[in-house]
């Protein structure tokens, strides 16, 4: 009896390791923010402070849901120059960079 009460939320706990959602390791972590820097900065800017796409830094993402950023980096923008990124990263990975953006990119 105990126990399936507290079933629920054993489930609700685990659901991120069930989806997958893992932070990325540090070496991926690494190629992810190369990846950003590099490939995502060649329209973003190197800085991420906008060239060809708009400005990627936290005060610029702050009103956007992370939902919809991580669907952009995912699935791109069609009729735009965002291509998607789904071969290169996961939706787990796709958050993360969004995470990041929100907050501090690191360097």
């Amino acid at each position: 009896m105990l126990a399936s009460r507290f079933l629920p939320l054993l489930l609700l706990a685990a659901l991120p390791v069930l989806a997958g959602e893992t932070e990325p390791s540090p070496a991926r972590q690494k190629e992810l923010v190369h990846l950003v820097r590099q490939d995502c900065g060649s329209c973003h800017g190197m800085t991420l402070q906008g060239g060809l796409g708009p400005p990627l830094l936290p005060a610029d993402l702050r009103d956007k849901p992370a939902e919809g950023l991580v669907a952009t980096i995912y699935y791109g923008r069609p009729g735009t120059p965002m291509p998607p990124w789904k071969q290169f990263v996961s939706e787990a990975e796709a958050m993360w960079i969004v995470e990041k953006l929100m907050s501090e990119f690191p360097k």
